[in-house]
C-alpha cells in the first residue's frame, strides 16, 4: 500500500506561524502521528503533499518520505494530481489528511480488508455523526453509493444526511490515474474535488464502495487550537488506558500525561500530575509521585520519584529522587542512591549508595560509591569562562556548607569538615578543614551598646 498524505493547508484558524500539520499532539506533530498510523496499517511508501511553509515540513519530517509541492491549492483533487507521477497503475493508494491524528491503524486496516474483499476500484471511509455540518455527505440511492456531495453543494434534503466522508480513500492505482485528468472545477467552490473521482470511476464501469466505520471520534479533523486540545485529550485517554491494561496503576488517569513512545513497566504507580515525555523508559515497581516531569530518561526498577523534574538522565534501581529535586541533562545516578529535596544534579555521575539529602548542587562531577553530601554542598564548577570537573572518590564524606572549587579531587574515604572551601586535593582517608579560625570576643555586646549610647 502507498499512502498519499495531504499536508498543504495553511491552517489559518490555528493563528500560527507553524504549519497546521506540525502542531504537536502528545509529543509528536499531527503529521508524524498520521505517518506512524499509516505505517502501522501497512503502508510501505509515503508521499507527503506540501504547500504552505513546505520547507518547514520537509525539515521536520524524519521518516523516509517523498515530498511533492502543491504550488496552487485548488482542492483535494488538485493535491492528489500533484502526486500522480509517483502513483503506479498496480498500486493500492491510500489518501489521508495530515490533520487527522486520531485515526487508528485498525480503521485503515479494516478499510483495506473490505476494499480487497469486494475488489473495488475505490473505497471511501465514512462514519455517522450527529452534527454533519461542514462535511461532505455520502449520498446513497437505494443503498447504493453513487456520490459524495460537499457542504456547499448540498440540496435541502441532502443536508439531513448523517453519514459523512472522513476524507480517507483507498484507490486502485489505475482507476485513480484514469479519473484524475477528468476532474473539473464546475462546483460552488471552483475547486478540483477528489470526491468527484468516485462518479468518474463508476461511469467507467468500475466499482466504488464505502466502508462505514464506528467510533466517529477518531475522524475528527483539527483546524483550531481548541480542537487540537480536544484531540490531545482523546489520544491521552487512549494511551493511559493501554498502560493500565498492561499493568500500570494510575490514581487519577485524567491528570496523567504520557507521550507516545514512553515505556513503563508493570506494577509502577503514577500519582496525579505526572508528565512523562519523549523516549522515557520506566522500569517495573516504580512510584512516580505527584507533579513529576520526566523527559527522555531511563529509570530503573523500584525507583521512587516525587515532585521533581528529570531531563535526559538515568536513575539506578532502588534509588529515591525528591521531593523538589532537579536532574538536568547527562546526569547518571547509580543504584540505592538518595537525591533529596532541593538537590540539583547536572552533567554528573553518582555511584551506587551515594546520598545528597538536601540543598546541594552537584554539577560537572564524577562521584564514586558510598559518598555522603552534607546539606548545602556546592561543586563550584564555573569560573565565568570555562566549566571544570570535580572528582569525589568512593566513601568520601562531604560536610555541610562545603564549597568544592573545581578542578579538585577528594580521594577515597576522605572527610571534608563542614563549612570548608576546598581548592586543593584532599588525600585518601584525610580530614580537610578549610575555614577561618573562630574568635570569641567576650563582653562585646556590652561594649557595643555603650558605644551606641555615647
Amino acid at each position: 500500500m502507498k499512502a498519499i498524505i495531504l499536508a498543504a493547508g495553511e491552517g489559518t484558524r490555528m493563528k500560527s506561524r507553524l504549519p497546521k500539520c506540525l502542531h504537536p499532539i502528545l509529543g509528536r506533530s499531527m503529521l508524524d502521528t498520521v505517518i506512524q498510523t499509516v505505517q502501522e496499517a501497512g503502508a510501505k511508501e509515503l508521499i507527503v503533499v506540501t504547500g504552505h511553509e513546505g520547507q518547514q515540513i520537509r525539515e521536520a519530517v524524519k521518516e523516509p518520505v517523498t515530498f511533492v509541492e502543491q504550488k496552487e491549492r485548488r482542492g483535494t483533487g488538485h493535491a492528489v494530481m500533484t502526486a500522480a507521477e509517483h502513483i503506479r497503475p498496480e498500486d493500492t493508494a491510500l489518501v489521508i489528511c495530515g490533520d487527522t491524528p486520531l485515526v487508528t491503524p485498525e480503521a485503515i486496516a479494516r478499510l483495506c480488508e473490505q476494499h480487497l474483499k469486494d475488489a473495488s476500484a475505490v473505497t471511501v471511509l465514512s462514519t455517522i455523526v450527529d452534527n454533519a455540518f461542514g462535511y461532505g455527505r455520502i449520498a446513497r440511492t437505494g443503498g447504493r453509493f453513487p456520490k459524495i456531495v460537499e457542504q456547499k453543494d448540498l440540496t435541502p434534503d441532502q443536508m439531513e444526511i448523517k453519514e459523512i466522508n472522513t476524507g480517507i480513500y483507498l484507490f486502485h492505482g489505475r482507476a485513480l490515474l484514469e479519473a484524475l485528468p477528468l476532474l473539473n472545477t464546475r462546483n460552488a467552490a471552483g475547486e478540483y474535488y477528489l470526491t468527484d473521482t468516485l462518479e468518474i470511476i463508476q461511469a467507467n464501469g468500475l466499482k466504488a464502495d464505502v466502508y462505514c466505520a464506528p467510533d466517529p471520534e477518531q475522524f475528527m479533523g483539527v483546524n483550531t487550537r481548541v480542537q487540537l486540545a480536544r484531540a490531545a485529550e482523546i489520544l491521552k485517554r487512549r494511551v493511559n488506558e493501554q498502560f493500565m491494561l498492561a499493568g500500570v496503576t494510575m490514581i487519577d488517569p485524567a491528570s496523567v500525561w504520557i507521550e507516545r513512545g514512553v515505556v513503563i513497566g508493570e506494577d509502577t504507580l503514577l500519582y496525579p500530575g505526572v508528565i512523562l515525555e519523549g523516549a522515557t523508559k520506566i522500569g517495573p515497581g516504580c512510584v512516580i509521585g505527584p507533579n513529576t516531569r520526566i523527559v527522555n530518561c531511563e529509570i530503573n526498577h523500584d525507583v521512587e520519584i516525587s515532585s521533581s523534574v528529570l531531563i535526559d538522565s538515568h536513575v539506578g534501581a532502588f534509588s529515591t529522587v525528591g521531593p523538589f529535586a532537579y536532574l538536568r541533562p547527562h546526569s547518571h545516578v547509580g543504584a540505592h542512591c538518595k537525591i533529596g529535596c532541593f538537590v540539583d544534579v547536572k552533567n554528573a555521575t553518582l555511584g551506587d549508595n551515594t546520598k545528597a539529602a538536601h540543598l546541594t548542587y552537584v554539577g560537572d562531577a564524577d562521584v564514586g560509591s558510598g559518598v555522603n553530601f552534607g546539606c548545602g554542598t556546592v561543586t563550584v564548577n564555573y569560573d565565568g569562562h570555562k566549566k571544570y570537573r570535580t572528582v569525589i572518590e568512593d566513601n568520601a564524606f562531604i560536610g555541610c556548607n562545603t564549597n568544592l572549587v573545581s578542578p579538585v579531587t577528594v580521594k577515597e574515604s576522605a572527610y571534608v569538615a563542614a563549612g570548608s572551601t576546598i581548592t586543593e586535593e584532599v588525600p585518601a582517608k584525610a580530614l580537610a578543614i578549610a575555614r577561618a579560625r573562630q574568635i570569641n570576643k567576650t563582653g562585646w555586646i556590652h561594649q557595643s551598646q555603650n558605644k551606641t549610647e555615647a
